[in-house]
């Protein structure tokens, strides 16, 4: 499973376990990491700002573990951070060129949360300016790429995240998911990302403090790894309105594997009606088919939840004003996809917003009633593999246009919009040797069963390392 041969390709958890029993020191691990982005950032362009501190972070766990000291149940491990979050001393820019010299003076809470759970941070993963697109690009570090093809996208918001990934640049990714920009990079960089509960990990500090829309969490090369670091960073938060505190005992193993065949499964192909690529298609069966074929249960069932189309819009664009209302006057100064979604929040009226609400209750309630007979719901997470890097989004899918820049990421916009957790998981490679991903949605705080189902896709259905960084 480490075709590379170092230990940056390694599972998080087993780097964690090596670091904690001496058998590895924080900064060798740190070394062979900057060694990856040495060797790929250039063609790949997902790590865009250094943390000039990480040696100095990766000596202080060193240290602590030689006297002895618990250092954090995620000591030594090499994080980078989506460049839309705060690190004090350390530049984000939002993707925008209106922050390119921007240095917050303080960590955000998820952060600090690292931190103080032992992470080093390595620095700032690129994103779309202010994480708004499906595809990582912007006006100030330009496009990040695909690891398993240079010339397609890795997705977004959360791309550069996903790419350092894939390439072995960090052993764990923080990011931020309003629409699917956890979901897809995962999908289209082949690596497990999970949208929790929202307010499981507060985002702290935001201008809309009452946000229940975007989801703060991770990315990782394994649903256990991405566990691991849930259980470091889910926690409740005074200074945030929207939070929640985990139903599980941080550390809890996950659900075990036997429990999948106590109950059934639901797998739906097209939740968002919107068509699929064929090739994708059939990458999501054969991995449901290794589930059976492993005994556990799955119904195909009809699932259109189209209807949240209209909701998802209005909810979004008033989303962009609430987070961007003192820059209202300067709203041609963004880039098209920020402009667009603040202009469409601005002609938003309350009636729609009102409408969106209702139409969120109904799909909760509707998953509650799916909830009943089914232990999650599967479906595809991209309905296309992935397209160009220099595209902003495709224009059809399965030969259908597109009406808006936006209605490709249906799939994973419309499952943001009950609040329930929602893991995207490796499902298998297309034809052309591209990774295709599988949503897994369960009930709300049961992150738990999310991961360990993903867990089992990833058994039955492994996928191995990008081209870019396999032996040749």
């Amino acid at each position: 499973m480490n075709p590379t041969g170092d230990v940056a390709s390694l599972p998080a958890h087993e780097q964690a376990r090596r670091i904690r029993e001496g058998e590895l020191r924080a900064a060798e691990l740190l070394e062979a990491c900057i060694a990856r982005v040495e060797r790929h950032n250039e063609a790949v362009n997902a790590i865009v700002t250094s943390n000039p501190e990480a040696y100095a972070e990766a000596a202080a766990v060193d240290e602590k573990l030689a006297r002895g000291v618990d250092a954090g149940p995620l000591a030594g491990l090499v994080v980078g951070i989506k460049d839309v979050t705060e690190t004090a001393g350390l530049r984000t820019t939002y993707g925008s060129k209106r922050f390119e010299l921007h240095e917050p003076t303080e960590d955000a809470l998820v952060v600090r949360r690292f931190r103080e759970a032992g992470a080093v941070i390595l620095g700032k993963t690129n994103t779309p300016e202010f994480a708004a697109g499906g595809s990582t690009w912007n006006d100030v570090f330009g496009a990040t790429r695909n690891p398993w093809d240079l010339a397609r996208s890795p997705g977004g918001s959360t791309g550069g995240g996903a790419a350092a990934l894939a390439t072995g640049m960090i052993s764990l990714a923080h990011g931020t998911d309003l629409g699917g920009s956890l979901r897809i990079p995962a999908s289209f960089c082949g690596v497990v990302g999970l949208r929790p509960s929202v307010g499981l990990i507060p985002t702290v500090p935001s201008a809309y403090l009452w946000d229940d829309l975007q989801a703060t969490g991770v990315m990782a090369r394994s649903a256990a790894d991405v566990g691991l670091a849930l259980s470091a960073l889910a926690a409740p938060a005074d200074e945030a309105p929207v939070t929640a505190p985990p139903r599980w005992s941080c550390g809890e193993a996950p659900v075990a594997e036997s429990d999948l065949f106590q109950r059934t499964l639901a797998y739906c192909r097209d939740i968002a009606g919107i068509g699929i690529d064929p090739d994708v298609a059939d990458v999501c069966d054969e991995a449901v088919d290794r589930l059976r074929g492993r005994g556990v249960r799955v119904d195909e069932i009809d699932l259109d939840l189209s209807y949240g189309r209209d909701a998802f819009i209005a909810l979004r664009g008033y989303w962009f004003v609430a987070q961007l209302h003192h820059e209202l006057d300067r709203v041609d100064d963004y880039g098209p996809n920020v402009s667009a979604n603040l202009k469409s929040g601005l002609e938003v009226t309350a009636r729609e917003l009102g409408a969106a609400e209702g139409v969120r209750r109904a799909m909760r309630e509707q998953f509650h009633g799916l909830f009943e007979r089914y232990a999650a719901v599967l479906t595809p997470c991209m309905a296309i593999p992935p397209f160009g890097a220099e595209e902003n989004y495709p224009r059809t899918i399965a030969g259908v246009e597109m009406k808006t820049y936006i209605d490709w990421v249906a799939p994973t916009f419309l499952l943001s919009l009950p609040g329930l957790p929602v893991a995207a998981v490796p499902a298998g490679l297309d034809p052309a040797g591209l990774p295709v991903g599988l949503q897994v949605v369960v009930p709300a705080f049961d992150e738990p069963r999310a991961l360990a189902l993903a867990g089992a896709v990833q058994a039955q259905c492994p996928i191995g390392h990008p081209p870019l960084v396999s032996p040749t």
